[in-house]
Parts: structure tokens; sequence; C-alpha cells
């Protein structure tokens, strides 16, 4: 059996490894072999492709420099992975994910560029349909640099809004809209005239390809900086799929099946939680993916909601060793606090006190879907009291007290009552249905979408100010 036929075989596994790494991320309990059975995945298509290149050098000159230089790039790649994993914070991982997104991206550029500069090598094939698969192989460089180059500078633009190095408020451009359309409609002329134009006119060749990569990337750049922070959580998902086209495409390119399997099977999954994100939050698909197409920004909310009151660490403790259920809503302060040990801790003491203690998770909870998953299971809080907005929404109303910590826009109640609203339709939490509401909260300030939240201000709601870790470990002291 040759190498290519062990290559295949190895290729095939990888496909499967990935599929069954999909299916076990879509659980809490099957997360762990989800995630050995994609790590698992990548080695064997690693060293099936490594195999390949080395067969493939086999009598060029400088093989073995060749060999090395391959070897040498895929150990400084994974030590730099590693050291990356190894440092970053949960509260880090959404800007590390996007960043992560735009080599894919950028890799999908230089990869189309080399089959530009490379060409199309029509040995073996009938003669008559060598300029009909040329034609194909064009097509496939353009649109490979394209996506690439949209993915690139898009995972840009979101790890420095995600990261707060650049501002979260969305581009508003004059006729933004117009400016993306007009992007896709370029992109399509260049490309046809590219993939007609005389074959032997490199320069001409060129030219096209390089006005081709600087739309998209242009295009890139506009569509993210157009999309509010609220919505980043989509984003994230959305690059993802992006990126997995990317990958798609550069597999056609390099006549790489497993290249186009998993570029597929990235880019339809997240496509598709993109579409659930956007469902969770009551946001238009189109509109997201477009760039906020049609979304202009409102007016600032100064409505006077009265006073908030406030608590002190322990009169929250006595509310809750008094009540018989309790829900807690963590949200992105939480992750940033580091307060899921203290939670975990406090939970299982309130359990052992006899107290019903229930998590309500937001599917965009944080800047990541599944964040606060992650981060409770990180924590040891049992997965059978980690429930979902749907299952838990219409248990707040025999609820005795609600912690929110770290939430904001998730728990709005304006997203229900307030038809102007920017959230407005959003599905929330519902958390003011319960009979007492404690608010962890370092300030008064608006959330991530920078929409004010009536809930601080509602008669049944208290506001326990300060760091999230500390203020539950001082609950739990005074339980």
């Amino acid at each position: 059996m040759g190498i290519n036929s062990i290559a295949i075989a190895a290729y095939v596994i990888a496909a499967l490894l990935f599929i069954l790494s999909l299916a076990g991320l879509s659980k809490h309990e099957s997360a762990k072999s989800g995630l050995t059975y994609g790590i698992v995945g990548m080695v064997v298509a690693l060293a099936a492709t490594i195999a390949l290149a080395v067969d493939h050098l086999s009598g060029v000159d400088g093989k073995w420099i060749s060999i090395g230089l391959l070897i040498g790039a895929v150990v400084i790649g994974a030590l730099i992975g590693l050291w990356r994993a190894k440092i970053v914070e949960m509260t880090g991982m959404p800007e590390l994910i996007a960043l992560l997104h735009s080599f894919v991206g950028l890799a999908a550029v230089l990869i189309g560029w080399n089959g530009a500069i490379e060409g199309f090598d029509p040995t073996g094939v009938d003669p008559g349909d060598i300029r009909s698969l040329t034609n194909i192989h064009e097509a496939e460089v353009a649109i490979g640099i394209f996506i690439g180059a949209v993915t690139f500078t898009g995972s840009i633009i979101a790890n420095l809004k995600l990261s707060a190095k650049m501002k979260s408020a969305p581009l508003m451009l004059p006729g933004k809209n117009f400016i993306n359309v007009g992007a896709l409609v370029v992109f399509a002329v260049l490309t046809g005239f590219y993939i007609a134009r005389d074959t032997h006119d490199d320069t001409t060749s060129m030219i096209l390809l390089a006005v081709i990569t600087v739309v998209a990337l242009l295009l890139g750049l506009h569509l993210v900086a157009s999309i509010g922070g609220g919505d980043m959580p989509v984003v994230i998902s959305m690059l993802n799929s992006y990126s997995g086209w990317a990958a798609a495409a550069s597999g056609f390119l390099l006549n790489n099946d497993l290249l186009i399997v998993t570029g597929a099977l990235v880019g339809s999954s997240g496509a598709y939680l993109s579409y659930i994100m956007c469902k969770a939050m009551n946001r238009s698909f189109i509109s997201v993916i477009a760039g906020g197409f049609g979304i202009e920004a409102g007016p600032a909310d100064d409505t006077d909601y009265g006073e908030h009151r406030e608590i002190q660490a322990d009169a929250a403790a006595e509310l809750l060793a008094n009540a018989k259920s309790v829900v807690i809503t963590p949200g992105y302060g939480m992750a940033v606090a580091q307060a899921q040990y203290p939670v975990a801790d406090m939970t299982a003491k309130l359990r052992a006190k006899g107290v019903d203690v229930r998590f309500g998770i937001h599917p965009v909870a944080g800047r990541l879907p599944g964040h606060m998953n992650v981060l409770l299971a990180e924590a040891k809080v049992p997965y059978d009291i980690v429930l979902e907005l749907e299952e838990i929404n219409d248990d707040f109303g025999e609820t005795d007290v609600v912690l929110v910590i770290g939430a904001n826009d998730t728990v709005n109640p304006a997203a229900a009552e307030d038809p102007g609203s920017p959230i407005a339709g959003m599905p929330v939490l519902e958390v003011w249905n319960a009979k007492d509401v404690i608010v962890f909260k370092r300030s008064m300030a608006a959330g991530y979408a920078g929409v004010q939240n009536p809930l601080f201000f509602r008669e049944n709601t208290q506001m326990l100010f300060g760091d999230a870790k500390d203020r539950v470990e001082d609950i739990i002291s005074a339980l």
C-alpha cells in the first residue's frame, strides 16, 4: 500500500473523528470526550499530511532542507499554540478565538495567491477540457482569496473590539449598506474578468487579483466594524463559519479532501450556530452577517427610572438562607471576576441546607457561546442544575431569590416591555418575576450593548456592589 492510499485512509479516519468531536461538544456530559476526538483527529491529519509532503519531496533537490522547514514550522506553531492556551484567561478566550480565525483567513489568502502564481497543471488532462478546468481553478483562486481576506480583517477587528482596544460601538458610515453590496458586486465583476482574461497576460492577472484582495480586506474590516458590541457573540460564530469556508476553498486549491470536508463541517456548523444565536437575540441572521444591514443607531435612553436600592452581603446571606428556591443567572461579569469557584462553593452550602439552587443560562451570556457553561463546569457545578433559558424562564414566578451575577442585557425587562428599546424582542431571563432579585455589579453602568436596565430600579431588586468574587465570598462567610 502506497503513501497516498495510507494518507487517504488517515484522512477518512480524521474526518470521522472530527464529526464525533462535533457530536460530543453538543452536550455537557460528552464535551471532554468530544474535545479528545478532535485532538486525535488533528494529530492523525497532520501526520498524514507531513508523510504525504515528505513522499512528494523525494528526489527533489534540497529535500531535507524542505522537510526540516516543514517540521520546524509545525513545531513552532505547536509551541506558540500551547503557550497561548496556557496563559489565556477564560475572559480572554473570545478574542483569542477571533485571532485564530484570522490565521485561517490569512492562510487561505496565501494559498490562493500561491495557486495563482503556480498556475494550473494540465498534465494528464484531456486537451479538450483544459480551458474549462483552468476556469474552475481560477474561480477557486478568486473565491478562496476573497473569503480568506474577509475572514482575516473581520477577525482582527473582532479581536480589537473584544479586547477593548477598539470601541465596541458600531461604525456608522453614510450609505454603509451600499458599501457592502457594492463590494460584493465589484468582487463578482472582477472575478468574471479574472476568469475570462487572456491566460498569457500575467500582469493583468496579478492586478485583478490584487484589487480583489484589497476589496475583500476592506469589506471584512467594514463588515465587523459595523456590528455593535452587543452582537459580538454572533460575530464570533459567524467568523468561525467564514474560517471554515476559507479552509474548504483552500482544500479545493490544494486538492486536499480532508480540508474540504473539515472546512465544510466548520462552515456549516458555524453558520447554524450563528442562526441559533441570532434567534436567541431576536436579530436578523442576514442583517448580522451583512454587517448590521438596515440597522441604524437609536437615541440614547435618558428615562428616569427612579432610585435603586442597595443590600449588603450579610443581608443577602439571610435572604438566601431563608429561601426555598434560588436561581443564579451568571454573565460576563462573573467571568471577569473569576467568581465561578466561590459561586460553586456557595451553591454547595445552600444545597446542603436544603435550598433548591439552579442556574439559568442565557444563550449569549458572556461573549462566547457556551462561555458560562464552561466556567461552571470548570468549577464542578453539577450539570443537572444548569438550565437553559427556555427550561428555567417559567419558574421565576415561583422563585424566592434570584442572584444576577455580572449579567445585564440578558436580564433586561426592556427587551420584553419596551418596543422602542434596541434589544426589543430579544428573549431574556425574566428574573424580575421572582420574589427578590439581588444584582451583583461594580457600578450602575449600562451593559455591553450600551442599554440601560430598568431591572436595577424595580421594587423587588437590590444592588450588591463590588467585585463579584469578593461579595460571594462575603456571603459564604455570613452563611
